[in-house]
C-alpha cells in the first residue's frame, strides 16, 4: 500500500520550505501504532541496540532494524521516499549542491551499498521517565538523503507526558531559532537531516539543523524512525 498517495504534497513542501518541518496527521492507526511500539521486544527484528548515556546521545536507548524490514516498515520507507526525493533535488540546486537522488528508492539504496552503506537505518526508540535525545544530526556515511519522518507510536498526556520532539535552525551571523512540534499518536514530522535552503535577499543560502527531544517528564514513549540512506 502506498501510504504517500493521499497526502497533501504542496501544502508539506510548502511547510518545509517555510519552516523546516512537516507534520502529516494521522498516517498510522492507533493499531499500526500499537503493533510498531510492541516490536521493541522482539530483539530478532533488530540489527544494534544503542543505549544514548554510553555514547554521550543523552538518555534512553533505540534499536536499529535488521533486513528484511518489517513490512509496514518496508512501505513507509517506500512510498514516502519519491515525493521527497522531489523536494530533496529541488533543495540541492538552490543550495548549489550538485547531488541529485534518483526516483526510486531501490536505485538510492543501490548507490549506498555501492559505497559500502550496507546496514539499514530505520529505528525504534524507547524513552522513559528522565529519558532525552541531545540535538544531533543522523548522518552515516558518504551518501546522505537530506530528509527523514519520525512517527510517534505513544499517545502524549496518556502514555507519557514532556517528551516534544525539537528542532533547532542556525542561519549564518544569527541566533539559533527553534520549533517545538506538538505530535499526537499516529502523526509523523518530516524535517532535515542535517541542513535545508532559506531565500535570503541575495538568493538561497543553507542553514544548519539539528533535532532531538525533551526530557520525558513521566511514561514511556516509543517512536519510529525512517531514515532513507543505510549506514556503513
Amino acid at each position: 500500500m502506498n501510504r504517500a498517495t493521499a497526502m497533501p504534497w504542496n501544502a508539506i513542501e510548502a511547510e518545509l520550505d517555510a519552516f523546516g518541518c512537516a507534520v502529516l496527521k494521522g498516517v498510522l492507526s492507533s493499531g499500526d501504532c500499537r503493533q510498531l511500539a510492541a516490536t521493541y521486544a522482539e530483539d530478532d527484528q533488530f540489527r544494534k541496540r544503542i543505549v544514548m548515556a554510553r555514547h554521550g546521545f543523552g538518555r534512553g536507548e533505540y534499536k536499529y532494524f535488521a533486513y528484511p524490514l518489517p513490512e509496514l516498515v518496508k512501505d513507509l520507507r517506500h512510498s514516502l521516499y519519491a515525493p521527497l526525493a522531489a523536494i530533496a533535488n529541488r533543495w540541492n540546486e538552490q543550495m548549489g549542491i550538485d547531488v541529485r537522488y534518483p526516483g526510486q528508492h531501490e536505485a538510492f539504496v543501490e548507490r549506498c551499498r555501492a559505497a559500502g552503506q550496507d546496514r539499514p537505518t530505520p529505528l525504534l526508540l524507547e524513552y522513559s521517565e528522565g529519558d532525552y535525545n541531545c540535538l544531533h544530526q543522523d548522518i552515516y556515511g558518504a551518501h546522505v538523503f537530506p530528509l527523514q519522518v519520525a512517527f510517534l507510536l505513544s499517545r502524549p498526556g496518556e502514555d507519557f507526558t514532556g517528551g516534544e520532539f525539537v528542532l533547532t535552525e542556525q542561519r549564518p551571523r544569527m541566533q539559533s531559532r527553534v520549533e517545538i512540534v506538538p505530535l499526537q499518536q499516529g502523526d509523523a514530522v518530516i524535517f532535515p537531516v542535517s541542513h535545508r535552503p532559506v531565500r535570503g535577499t541575495r538568493g538561497y543560502y543553507r542553514v544548519n539543523m539539528r533535532h532531538g527531544v525533551s526530557r520525558l517528564r513521566s511514561g514511556k514513549r516509543h517512536t519510529l524512525g525512517i531514515i532513507f540512506h543505510d549506514s556503513k
